[in-house]
């Protein structure tokens, strides 16, 4: 499972650019805003239909254009699936695989992605988003519900902030609200409990290898609703939760409880690694949770994930180089670098340079 080539018209920088890849390495080489960073980000878009840098698919779209194309050719199961996305200034996007109209979501059945940047060291140590936004991602990849169970619950949870930001509001219309909320929030618990767990033992073996036993990193699902394997208890907790909360989240606009307050705790030798962990011990934390997802990625689907390192090399050490290197035998992957120095060259033996310049490959060694 790899990708073959892509094909980018008006997508960020790039007028027109179609590149055929290593099933292997691909080292995307330039200065800051070149556009290195943006192929990347094509590759990522085709396997979750979302960009990686924004929300918004107008920022996607070049100056001055009203809609952008992104084509790719995925080679999986002795085959090729052609995948098309058109992003549009003033409506949807469309996707289309092998000609046929299709959702986001799948986009994931025909190829998975784990992406490795700087801002992944924010899942350590910085605000609890960012590691639902983790949670999140890896999760709806690998079961599709999953993600519609997000999507309903999202906009049930905005649909109900409304509602009692509005004031005086009525208890029982309310209580149709809290009941879609409880429904889809207990799907998201029980999926979060099960990752969690899943991710805990793989990262903890990980970052065993790295640190040569001498460090136990531990990860552990710190729901807001506490979690009870019995699922009509734990949606008479969520509604009791709901219920008592009225008058402060009627004051303040908000709902105060639910799987949108979740957290993930992440702990080194028993430690909190994200309040005390030395800036060594977070790193190496955020490098085996995200070797841990293309392990947990190949034993769910028996498929090896598409890999993005984006500008992360520079942030480990050699000893971190080494090891990551080391772990993505038979993994494609995408790796972008204002400079490649010849060290890290020999390191990858199957590989292609792309130097980048101004939207367009310039050289390909």
């Amino acid at each position: 499972m790899y990708f073959k080539e892509i094909e980018l018209k008006n997508f960020r920088n790039y007028e027109y650019c179609r590149e055929f890849f290593s099933p292997e390495i691909n080292i995307f080489v330039g200065e800051n805003g070149q556009g290195k960073t943006s192929l990347a980000e094509a590759i990522y878009i085709m396997c979750l239909g979302r960009s990686f840098r924004t929300h918004k698919d107008r920022d996607m779209i070049m100056f001055g254009q009203s809609s952008a194309v992104v084509r790719s050719v995925v080679y999986k199961d002795e085959r090729n699936i052609r995948t098309e996305i058109i992003l549009n200034d003033k409506e949807k996007k469309r996707i289309k695989i092998n000609g046929i109209p299709k959702k986001k979501s799948d986009l994931s059945n025909n190829i998975l992605i784990v992406i490795f940047s700087p801002e992944d060291l924010k899942i350590v140590k910085e605000d609890p988003d960012n590691r639902r936004r983790f949670i999140n991602r890896e999760i709806s990849q690998l079961k599709p519900s999953y993600y519609e169970s997000l999507t309903r619950y999202t906009k049930i949870l905005n649909q109900r902030n409304i509602l009692i930001k509005a004031g005086n509001v009525n208890r029982a219309h309310l209580g149709v609200w809290n009941d879609e909320l409880i429904k889809y929030g207990v799907r998201i618990i029980y999926e979060r409990k099960r990752f969690i767990e899943r991710l805990s033992r793989i990262s903890s073996e990980i970052h065993s290898d790295i640190t040569d036993g001498k460090e136990n990193l531990k990860i552990e699902y710190d729901g807001d609703i506490k979690f009870n394997e019995n699922i009509n208890e734990l949606m008479d907790d969520f509604k009791k939760k709901l219920n008592d909360s009225y008058y402060n989240d009627s004051s303040r606009g908000i709902t105060s409880h639910g799987p949108h307050r979740d957290d993930m705790k992440i702990s080194v030798n028993d430690t909190d690694v994200r309040k005390f962990g030395s800036q060594g011990q977070q790193r190496t934390a955020a490098l085996s949770l995200k070797l841990a997802e293309i392990k947990l990625i190949e034993e769910e689907t028996g498929e090896k994930p598409v890999l993005i390192l984006d500008d992360v090399l520079s942030e480990l050490d050699s000893r971190r180089q080494n090891y990551l290197i080391q772990s993505l035998k038979g993994v494609q992957i995408f790796l972008t670098s204002a400079s490649i120095s010849d060290e890290i060259a020999c390191k990858f033996e199957e590989k292609i340079i792309f130097e980048i310049k101004e939207g367009k490959v310039i050289n390909k060694v």
